[in-house]
């Protein structure tokens, strides 16, 4: 596509008996010399980038752990009762830091608020639930007569923060800081984990109780 543009004969640029080559051919000729360079540059390194195994890719060369046969995956029993730590000379063995009241929000707060201030303690942390939610009602009784209507209903939110191996000495500054700390309404209560706490984590259902009694027997 460049012979037509360039002379026959390369001396002629320098030749004046040619009375046809001038300036304006002398810097054509440079500039579509240029050009033809240009291009084959850019086709040499389209040439270069371009991917020479594209029906062979190689990412997957050393994987082999397609190979093996998938085995199921075992289901971790959620409700399976974790280990209780010891208490020793120095430290105490598994906690229940129970914070409970009327106001599901202030309760909430109150108990991140603790399981933060554990962290920033370094005080390991087993396990932090919430147990089931407690209505209680308020009866009424009429000025005249003696029936009793339902005047009100509170529900008891309780939150739990399990602490293990609490370092002793260190217990008296964080019993006095989340004491401090306490909101108006919140009941606080610390004591030791046991079987029985951990069953209160569950609802009692005794329509299935029932009928498991009567297949047992």
């Amino acid at each position: 596509m460049f012979e037509r543009f360039l002379p026959l004969d390369p001396l002629e640029a320098n030749c004046t008996d040619n009375p046809m080559l001038n300036c304006d051919v002398l810097l054509l000729h440079t500039v579509y010399v240029n050009m033809f360079l240009s291009f084959c540059f850019v086709s040499g390194t389209a040439a270069m980038n371009e991917r020479q195994y594209r029906d062979m890719p190689t990412h997957g060369i050393g994987r082999w752990r397609h190979l093996l046969l998938k085995q199921p995956k075992k289901k971790k029993d959620r409700n399976q009762q974790k280990e209780l730590v010891s208490a020793t000379d120095t430290a105490y063995g598994t906690l229940n830091v129970t914070v409970s009241g009327y106001d599901m929000t202030v309760v909430e707060h109150y108990s991140q608020y603790i399981h933060n201030f554990c962290n920033r303690l370094n005080i390991k942390v087993a396990d932090s639930y919430a147990l089931p939610t407690k209505s209680t009602e308020v009866l009424l009784m009429q000025e005249q007569g003696n029936k009793t209507y339902v005047d009100a209903v509170l529900k008891t939110h309780q939150r739990v923060i399990q602490l293990s191996s609490l370092n002793a000495s260190l217990c008296p500054v964080f019993m006095d800081v989340i004491l401090k700390n306490q909101p108006e309404g919140v009941q606080l209560s610390v004591q030791e984990h046991t079987e029985a706490d951990y069953q209160a984590r569950f609802k009692a259902r005794p329509e299935l109780e029932g009928l498991v009694a009567q297949i047992n027997q």
